[in-house]
């Protein structure tokens, strides 16, 4: 924090004329029912931290922008396919001139007010526009109308809410529109995606300008720790979200277990074993009854220093086996993932069903595999990798001062990439890549470091730090190392070792081969995560 100061007091001149805090504020948002108000009024001298750097305008003054402004918009919504009106409001506000640099995660929210209505999905987003703030509210406006929007009842069900947040470091204060909107600092469902736009390390003069409007010491972060900051997260009223398949997966709620199946004749654990069809899903058919919660498919070996198949004889081998596995009974209500780094490949397993694309190398390898993903609609797992797995291991790729803060920075630049891609924060899942571009010290840094990673991330996005941590040790050499195994099925309780320890770090998905002993092993690292909770000793 102290780091934010320092940074905001450089940025900012002090001014402190033209603001008027206080004033009213009406955006044309239908918004839901206005709790209790943070007392904010005219009598409040500007605080030091955030100087008042806005300035206000009116309906007469507003002109055309000549360069892009940094906006926020809210989305909200409880009508329909929520989650498909958010991707075609975010398509269209492309088409109409927004450009979407940053996603909010996705909240969950209980509806206020009017109580008897479906629950609401929330988030935001951060951007760049040309248009000046009063056609970027006639834009709005209109994408809501095309997404069946009407005038309704206030406060009531629709499919798709859009508020202007923030606007530069304008207020504005016309007839038709206020800005900053006047509920932010009383809506948790408003403020929590808000604060996943912003980072805890400094930030540019726009955002500190969006901290100086909250007229508090530290901005918007006092804000929101007065509405409850993160403890809020995850209990009956605002829960953070992940769309998987048909469903919206809670991921505070327990550890998810992915299992293994290769398709490949050299996977160092269990290459040749399921090239067959018939052996393929006898295996899948084993995972699932053992408790996979997930199934992730592979039929490129990305072991070091593998050779890489061409798109067509990856496809070969991947898809006789995914057709029979998505006929079969066992596969209803199990999650889907593909693992592959070719676009071409990610495609043709989402037509035919599967629901997750996981991608060892964040987009590197083949960089059209984001924009094919976000057109798809589906989560992506960005794993951090070095070089390729031809080269992953060698010496350069291996060389780190900080192993857990170079691989927050180099995986945070993954999801920026993934989100400029048209990829929402709210479908990305992250994989630090263990035993990928690292040695055994490396791997046992990272498993026994997942806050520190986390925190590292949030210096840049506190949305990226939030997202879902998936973590593969299984059956690694490394673990080998450890314990003197030299054959990887015998590395098993190793596994089970790892995949506790990354759990108590915060790990949401464990990727293991070996089902029955994952499942137990999360179990186990929940109630002891819920024990921690409840007796309050970390």
């Amino acid at each position: 924090m102290f780091k934010i100061k320092k940074a905001l007091k450089e940025m900012l001149p002090v001014a402190k004329s033209g603001f008027n805090f206080g004033v009213p504020i009406s955006n044309y948002s239908h918004g839901r029912n206005p709790r209790p108000s943070l007392s904010i009024n005219s009598s409040v001298k500007p605080f030091n931290l955030f100087p008042s750097v806005g300035r206000p305008i009116t309906s007469s003054s507003i002109q055309a922008q000549s360069t892009d402004q940094e906006i926020v918009i809210a989305l909200g919504g409880n009508v329909g396919n929520r989650i498909q009106n958010f991707n075609e409001a975010l398509r269209l506000m492309k088409n109409y001139g927004v450009t979407v640099t940053r996603h909010g995660c996705l909240y969950e929210t209980e509806p206020t007010y009017v109580t008897d209505q479906p629950k609401f999905l929330n988030s935001a987003i951060r951007g760049t526009t040309k248009l000046n703030p009063h056609d970027l509210l006639t834009v709005l406006k209109q994408i809501e109308a095309e997404l069946g929007r009407t005038s309704g009842i206030r406060y009531g069900p629709r499919p798709i809410d859009l508020d202007i947040l923030f606007y530069g470091n304008l207020r504005v204060n016309s007839e038709n529109l206020t800005v900053p909107h006047e509920r932010i600092w009383e809506r948790p469902f408003v403020l929590a995606p808000l604060m996943d736009l912003l980072g805890s390390s400094g930030e540019n003069d726009t955002v500190a300008a969006w901290h100086s409007f909250a007229n508090c010491k530290n901005g918007l972060f006092d804000i929101w720790n007065k509405l409850g900051g993160e403890s809020s997260i995850g209990n009956e009223g605002i829960k953070r979200v992940l769309p998987l398949g048909d469903q919206l997966v809670d991921w505070s709620k327990k550890t998810h277990v992915m299992g293994i199946l290769n398709l490949t004749p050299d996977s160092f654990s269990d290459g040749g074993k399921f090239l067959e069809a018939r052996d393929a899903v006898s295996h899948f058919k084993s995972l699932i009854s053992e408790g996979a919660d997930i199934v992730d498919i592979g039929a490129q070996s990305t072991r070091p220093f593998s050779e890489r198949l061409t798109v067509d004889q990856e496809l070969d081998r991947l898809i006789p086996v995914l057709d029979e596995i998505i006929n079969i009974p066992e596969s209803k209500g199990i999650i889907l993932s593909v693992d592959t780094f070719y676009a071409d490949v990610a495609a043709e397993a989402v037509s035919r069903g599967v629901h997750v694309v996981n991608d060892v190398s964040g987009g590197t390898l083949d960089p059209q595999i984001l924009g094919v993903v976000a057109s798809l609609g589906v989560p992506f797992i960005t794993m951090h990798m070095r070089g390729d797995p031809s080269t992953m291991q060698n010496h350069d790729n291996l060389h780190y001062g900080d192993v857990c803060k170079e691989v927050a920075s180099e995986f945070y630049q993954r999801v920026s990439a993934a989100e400029l891609a048209g990829i929402p924060l709210w479908r990305i899942v992250a994989d630090p890549g263990i035993g990928f571009s690292k040695n055994c010290e490396h791997n046992l840094e990272l498993i026994s470091n997942l806050p520190s990673v986390r925190r590292e991330i949030e210096k840049f996005s506190l949305g990226a730090s939030r997202v879902p941590f998936l973590v593969g040790p299984s059956r690694k050499r490394f673990l080998g190392e450890i314990c003197g195994k030299l054959d990887p099925a015998a590395r098993d309780p190793a596994t089970v070792a790892a995949v506790t320890g990354a759990i108590l770090g915060g790990a949401n998905i464990v990727r293991v081969h070996n089902v029955g002993f994952g499942v137990d092993a999360a179990k186990v690292g929940d109630a002891l995560l819920k024990h921690r909770r409840k007796t309050g000793k970390f």
